[in-house]
């Protein structure tokens, strides 16, 4: 189990609590003050619970909360206030904080108070496993047993390893497999996405910075490299990295040892390397854009993964799997694909890969009208489309762009990111008929979406099922609020999600 942060300027509170949570066989780390607190979060370590005061120099417990809310929106915040702050805590904390702990407080109902936060926060964990206790990859294709057998013989294996393959081919979890089944898989797996990072950051990233080594680093940090010490380090979009940083990357690849920026004591770290790209190396070195060195570094062993149209065979597999969990994530009756439909979904290019069939999945899963998906319920990419013809993408980006490495590729792996921007036409039959129906037999609201939709669609409106997923999931949360009179817990039973859920779409679409 993690540890429990405590956050207050007063010594004798942090005394106090460390003293009384360790006789309860609880693991604890302090901290002076909500900068000091953000430094450990930048190094990759995380809190089981956090109890934070309100009133700290520098950064107020309120901007805590909310930094701290924006990278681990699930986790469980007491907040420490004397009587005379409680109202206004109350007030700014509606949605953020866990309980409240009145200063000054009982030590026992204190302790008791931590331990049901505890207990929450690994409930939510015990939730979240049980996805990643299901399979990693599925496939029967010869192409992907090709890459099964190939992450067996590299299992016991320390060497780098390249993998190519089309955008969302799924190549960081074939990444987080290689490492999962290495000597080193107890040790850290750390991802970084090269060309997502702005190249003013991206040294300071990979390497780690001293404090006052530029404008803003006001504390040492660690880089991915030290992070993944004694585990694997996966490079994502190699062939989109810098080619001033290559060298810097090449001699750590060399020697393993680097400096952080604005260092001057070497480091050194045990870390193997994993990098991934969806370009042509060979090109890029011809271009004089990649380094040659380099390319021959990172290419000691290449995995290809195979795009999904060169392993048909796997989409009806691929599908009811990506059904099923799309129905599981909204907590809905899973939908089940009729034979016209699956057919033409096999018969896709798929330009996207399996990250667009899993987007696909989830769209049926809210959109399609009845149990059964039958082929006019596919998407207009898919219904009518030529194969050939490029779909929406899942971003503004093009589909052969790079994705964030903190997006885990939807692979036919579980535990792939939920879709959140996909945008195919509404059909014409979204839902059968409920409460007041318009002529056509549709309920009325039905038709108005349908219409705001189409405006949407035909005025080349970006991002238009962000748009319209955001503003259709706000009004359901804002309407059971209102009937639950502001109260969270009871108002995510109503619509059959949990609290840290309702917490973090409160949070995500800004409705405090």
């Amino acid at each position: 189990m993690k540890p429990i942060w405590i956050v207050d300027d007063d010594h004798s509170i942090r005394f106090v609590l460390e003293k009384a949570l360790a006789r309860e066989q609880f693991a604890v780390r302090s901290f002076a003050s909500a900068r000091e607190l953000l430094g450990a979060l930048d190094d990759g370590d995380e809190p089981q619970v956090l109890v934070s005061d309100i009133r700290m120099p520098g950064m107020s417990g309120i901007e805590l909360l909310g930094k701290v809310k924006e990278r681990l929106p699930g986790l469980p915040v007491i907040v420490m206030t004397a009587y005379s702050d409680l109202d206004s805590a109350v007030s700014a904390f509606q949605g953020g904080a866990f309980e409240y702990l009145p200063k000054p407080f009982d030590l026992p109902k204190a302790v008791e108070l931590i331990r049901r936060a505890v207990d929450e926060s690994v409930r939510e964990e015990v939730r979240d496993s049980g996805m990643a206790e299901m399979p990693e990859m599925l496939g029967q294709a010869p192409a992907m047993q090709d890459v099964f057998r190939a992450i067996g013989r590299l299992s016991q294996s320390n060497v780098t390893v390249l993998i190519t393959g089309e955008s969302g081919s799924g190549k960081e979890l074939v990444a987080r497999a290689l490492h999962k089944h290495s000597p080193r898989g107890s040790g850290p797996f750390v991802a970084i996405n090269t060309a997502a990072i702005p190249k003013d950051l991206l040294e300071s990233e990979l390497f780690g910075h001293e404090r006052g080594a530029f404008t803003g680093a006001q504390t040492t940090r660690r880089g991915r490299f030290e992070q993944a010490d004694g585990g694997t380090l996966f490079l994502d979009e190699i062939g989109d990295m810098p080619f001033d940083l290559q060298t810097r990357l090449l001699r750590v690849l060399s020697d393993g040892q680097f400096y952080r920026v604005g260092g001057h004591q070497p480091l050194k770290s045990n870390v193997r390397v994993i990098a991934a790209t969806h370009q042509n190396l060979e090109q890029r070195v011809r271009e004089g854009v990649f380094r040659e060195d380099l390319f021959h570094r990172l290419n000691v062993i290449r995995l290809r993964l195979p795009p999904l149209r060169e392993r048909r065979e796997d989409i009806p597999t691929l599908t009811r799997f990506f059904l099923a969990k799309s129905a599981k994530d909204l907590g809905v009756e899973a939908k089940r694909i009729g034979d016209e439909a699956l057919a033409r979904l096999v018969a896709f290019d798929f330009p996207g890969n399996v990250r667009q069939l899993e987007n696909i999945c989830h769209w049926l899963t809210v959109m399609a009208p009845a149990q059964l998906v039958q082929a006019k319920d596919l998407p207009p990419e898919v219904d009518g489309a030529a194969p050939s013809a490029a779909p929406p993408t899942t971003s503004p980006a093009p589909l052969a762009a790079v994705t964030p490495a903190t997006e885990t590729p939807p692979a036919a792996v579980v535990g792939a990111s939920v879709p959140v921007a996909i945008a195919p036409a509404m059909p014409t039959d979204v839902m059968p008929p409920a409460g007041g129906s318009a002529p056509n037999g549709h309920p009325v609201w039905l038709d108005d979406l349908q219409r705001e939709a189409r405006r949407l669609l035909e005025s080349g409106q970006p991002d238009v099922w962000d748009t319209l997923t955001r503003q259709f999931e706000g009004q359901l949360i804002h309407t059971a609020l209102d009937i639950t009179r502001g109260r969270r817990i009871e108002a995510a039973q109503k619509l059959g999600i949990g609290r840290n859920t309702i917490t973090r779409k409160i949070q995500e679409l800004k409705l405090d």
